[in-house]
């Protein structure tokens, strides 16, 4: 199957180098560009892509109101691409806000290049692109800037977790690989994927991404848990 994507960035060499790079992937089809988030939003809606490429700061609508705009559509819209955000710098108080929007991971711009090819498979299969050692920095720093944890609105959905649910999504939150986590709890890493499926089941989640942001806000995990 072709994975269509559209790149919406204000950088014209960003875009086309991006464009050229992605075409040149015989499973990748570049479907549409956009100078700036308002226009992404009307390219997402026409082109109907899998992958949507998106910066973080641009003019007329930063990607972050654009990724609202695309992942919450009006009614009568259908389609519901998946989100990718491009950022800068590691550290983007942007990029929080993305994933609690529903994005499916960030990516930095000065990744290697098959690393960017490699996060869209990834998005595209229904993952979110959470590099590990990132999600440990970047979630703690903004998490622990964010009011304190909601506790009672989540503790209700929290208590629907088993206890071995309840310890894949922490693991998850300190940022630990499928794998990492297999290692962790001797488990198989298939194992540990069935209990991410029912974790994000449980607690109507869209991905991965938001279970670190919902472990975060509800307390579960706190920032300096993160490097543990």
């Amino acid at each position: 199957m072709t994975i269509r994507v559209i790149i919406v960035d204000d950088q014209a060499m960003v875009r086309a180098g991006f464009a050229a790079l992605l075409a040149a992937q015989p499973d990748i089809d570049v479907v549409g560009e956009a100078p700036d988030g308002r226009r992404g939003v009307e390219v997402a809606r026409s082109a109907h892509p899998d992958v949507v490429l998106m910066d973080v700061r641009m003019p007329e609508l930063d990607g972050l109101a654009a990724a609202r705009e695309i992942l919450h559509p009006p009614a009568g819209v259908v389609h519901r691409p998946k989100v990718l955000m491009l950022t800068t710098f590691d550290v983007d108080d942007y990029v929080y806000e993305a994933l609690r929007a529903g994005a499916s991971g960030f990516l930095l711009k000065d990744a290697p290049p098959a690393d960017l090819i490699a996060a869209v498979r990834v998005v595209a299969a229904g993952e979110a692109l959470l590099a590990p050692s990132v999600t440990r920095r970047l979630i703690a720093d903004f998490a622990a800037s964010r009011p304190a944890p909601r506790r009672d609105t989540t503790a209700l959905r929290l208590n629907g977790l088993t206890p071995r649910e309840t310890e894949v999504l922490e693991l998850i939150a300190r940022g630990l690989s499928n794998q990492e986590i297999a290692d962790h709890l001797v488990l198989a890493e298939q194992t540990v994927k069935t209990h991410i499926g029912r974790v994000l089941a449980k607690l109507d989640l869209r991905d991965r991404a938001q279970a670190v942001v919902f472990a975060y806000e509800s307390g579960l995990v706190t920032p300096g848990d993160a490097g543990r």
